[in-house]
């Protein structure tokens, strides 16, 4: 019996992947797996029994990787689950960053009380929300992964032209990317010709504060900037100031903070880029998935910390190791098997960074315990599991 705890509200297409074998629930002990959306564990005491984190969505910040790595606890996300509903914000974030849709409303509400004057006011007064059509204008998209590229597609059809920037651009990424998009050699070349600018990378060491005054500079003029991707890439103070004195026309974002509010031609929305039924229940279902293929098979997709590795359905015995990236581990590894005599039928090894996963297939249907406990001695090993 498995036992999954669950950290927020999870759809329940998503719950329903986990069959008579699990236990799921938010007061679930000691679980094999934790399965969540926006919940900060940063502070949380990671149980003795934890193999596998699941997160509902694309961002881990609310994960403790590295205390998972040092673990060898799995930290899945589900990239591209909610993809489609991002893109539909961040167009509808292009037009509103364009089009002053928001404050037209907000002026149209002041209006309350003047009877049959209000159509009269209304067409008086529209002058004063003008902005520029989006087609036949350029788009920047730094960040081309599964959102990036779907908002690249969807700029084009919509007459823009494109320009996207992407050191680490996927063989699969590039396949679905219109070929009508321009693809540059740096940021540089994104700044100086796009007309508006949409980031998709996530918050690390080098992306946090990546847009500041010197980011800025060397902007078109007047550009509109759009970050639905972390809030820690934007300078709050450096932003407030380019759009205060016409560096940027606009900035839309959906990270909320007291200094961005009340701003003239800055739009902070709530984070709604998941909020949809739709992307709530893809990103449950996916999230279960590698959840329980990791649970029974130990196979590894989408993790964050540790190599995607899959050896399919398990037939008879395997075990798993996660363990650093350091030379002679697979000796030591495969040695403690030819002491007990077990021939190693099928082996998978692969690395990310310091963290390193081994997958073997035995010769025989079950494994004396004693073996992972001889493998788990190795110096290096992180974590054995038997399956």
């Amino acid at each position: 019996m498995y036992k999954i705890q669950t950290l927020n509200k999870i759809a329940k297409v998503g719950l329903n992947i986990f069959d008579e074998k699990y236990t799921c629930g938010d007061e679930v002990e000691n679980p094999d797996g934790i399965i969540l959306r926006s919940f900060n564990m940063h502070e949380m005491e990671l149980p003795a029994s934890l193999s596998a984190i699941a997160r509902a969505g694309a961002g881990v910040n609310n994960i403790p990787i590295e205390k998972c790595s040092e673990k060898g606890i799995v930290v899945f996300n589900t990239p591209g689950a909610n993809a489609n509903a991002v893109k539909e914000l961040v167009i509808a974030g292009l037009l509103l960053a364009s089009r002053k849709v928001v404050q037209g409303i907000d002026w149209t509400k002041t209006l309350a009380g003047e009877g049959d004057a209000v159509s009269k006011l209304v067409e008086k007064g529209k002058s004063n929300f003008a902005g520029p059509e989006i087609e036949g204008k350029t788009l920047g998209v730094i960040g081309l992964g599964a959102i990036g590229v779907l908002v690249a597609n969807a700029a084009h059809h919509l007459g823009m032209n494109v320009i996207g920037y992407d050191p680490y651009l996927s063989v699969d990424a590039a396949w679905h990317m219109t070929r009508f998009a321009e693809k540059a050699n740096d940021l540089q070349t994104v700044f100086a010709n796009s007309d508006y600018i949409t980031v998709h990378v996530p918050a690390t060491d080098e992306t946090k504060g990546m847009f500041k005054t010197e980011t800025f500079a060397q902007m078109k003029k007047g550009a509109r900037l759009l970050n639905f991707s972390r809030g820690e890439l934007v300078n709050t103070g450096d932003v407030i100031k380019a759009v205060e004195d016409g560096t940027l026309s606009a900035y839309v974002t959906d990270f909320a903070s007291e200094e961005l509010l009340n701003k003239e031609n800055i739009i902070v929305m709530p984070h709604l880029g998941a909020s949809t039924p739709e992307s709530e229940d893809n990103c449950a279902v996916m999230a279960a998935k590698e959840m329980k293929d990791f649970l029974e098979n130990g196979n590894i997709k989408n993790s964050v910390n540790f190599p995607n590795c899959d050896l399919g359905i398990k037939s008879g015995a395997r075990v798993t190791v996660a363990h650093k990236n350091i030379p002679s581990m697979l000796t030591q590894i495969s040695n403690v098997f030819a002491g007990k005599n077990v021939n190693i039928d099928n082996m998978l090894n692969k690395s990310k960074k310091d963290n390193a996963y081994t997958m073997l297939d035995l010769s025989v249907a079950e494994l004396d315990s004693s073996i992972a406990d001889e493998i788990q001695k190795i110096d290096g090993v992180i974590k054995v599991m038997v399956f």
